[in-house]
């Protein structure tokens, strides 16, 4: 791993508020790195910091070993996309482009050439000579994406610039920057607090809750092992049952209340402390007409509701103790008599569930 910037212990205070928490985190060279999190939670202020537009109240950045805490954001080295695209509007598409390479003193014959390259690299070819108001949202977007590109920066900062396309073209856009990323091998660090984009797009997920991380990890160990309640209920959809006292250990199992168990390895650090909460994942329950012979993890279920969603039907219904607990069924595997009212029963495995503090 090569650490192309640390971030240490840095602090930021906006008054009496602190937005940021003695946050501190190694960004690898060359990775796709995604700022994660609700409103407010500090995501944004961090990724300004970076860029130099807000300065740290405490702690340090540090360049390839160099603290850029002093140098003005024009002297970083680093490409920026906002959320608006900012593009001049009395400016060609080409123009746009070209704008930071004419400011860096660029020959007229390399901005050419490597404005040419960008307009190619992100799908603009023959769109060169229009104005962004004769471009769509996703053009617009690309002419933002090759103009903070085309001078090569060392890092390229991304502010939720996919938040006002609709669905499909978001999507989309997510394919071309992942596929630009590798074709440019600049490390980018993404903004959003949209769990799926984060999941699709990320080499890694750093996680923001009030000013603070909570994790940071692949998006499969962020799903599959969450650290805290929160990273699992926030990063998709999460079944938690709330079990008051904490689980007893019984050599390699550790039971909980309602007669649930749950393996060691799947205990959080978190847990170790207070009350705790198993929490599982709709896609790791199964559904099943009669009552299944395993000893734990075994709870009779009422389905309340039934909600198809094309590849999948989301079952909704509750346990004993006015549980509520959601499962997903693939519809090659959908029982076409189930219906809501029945009542059925829900099971899983206890290498399936979590224990986390609440």
């Amino acid at each position: 791993m090569v650490v192309h910037l640390a971030i240490m212990n840095a602090r930021k205070c906006f008054g009496a508020f602190e937005a940021l928490r003695r946050v501190s985190l190694d960004i690898e060279k060359g990775e796709f790195l995604t700022f994660l999190g609700p409103s407010g939670s500090g995501k944004s202020t961090l990724l300004n910091a970076i860029a130099g537009f807000e300065p740290l109240t405490g702690g340090r950045i540090l360049k390839d070993g160099d603290d850029i805490g002093p140098l003005p954001p024009d002297k970083r080295n680093f490409g920026m996309v906002f959320q608006g695209y900012a593009l001049f509007p009395h400016l060609s598409v080409a123009d746009n482009i070209a704008f930071s390479l004419k400011v860096r003193g660029f020959s007229r014959d390399e901005r050419e050439r490597r404005v040419n390259r960008m307009i190619d690299l992100v799908g603009l070819n023959g769109h060169g000579h229009k104005r962004p108001s004769a471009l769509s949202g996703g053009q617009q977007q690309r002419c933002a994406l090759a103009r903070a590109l085309v001078f090569e920066p060392e890092l390229l900062l991304l502010d939720e610039p996919l938040s006002a396309l609709d669905k499909n073209l978001r999507e989309q856009l997510q394919d071309e920057l992942v596929s630009i990323h590798r074709r440019t091998g600049t490390t980018f660090l993404f903004v959003t607090h949209d769990q799926s984009e984060a999941m699709a797009m990320s080499d890694r997920i750093a996680i923001f809750n009030r000013g603070a991380i909570e994790q940071i990890g692949r998006p499969d160990e962020l799903y599959d092992r969450p650290n805290s309640r929160f990273v699992a209920e926030f990063l998709g959809t999460m079944n938690v049952i709330p079990l008051g006292d904490q689980p007893a250990a019984a050599g390699k199992v550790c039971h909980a209340g309602f007669g649930l168990d749950a393996d060691h390895e799947t205990i959080s650090r978190s847990a170790a402390n207070g009350s705790a909460v198993l929490a599982i994942r709709p896609e790791r329950l199964t559904l099943h007409r009669d009552r299944p012979a395993a000893d734990s993890n075994v709870l009779p279920f009422r389905v309340d509701a039934l909600v198809f969603q094309g590849s999948c039907v989301v079952v909704k219904g509750s346990a004993p103790k006015q549980l509520a607990l959601t499962l997903t069924v693939p519809r090659g595997g959908f029982n076409e008599d189930l219906a809501v009212g029945q009542d059925r029963w829900v099971s899983w495995n206890r290498s399936d569930a979590r224990l986390l503090h609440d």
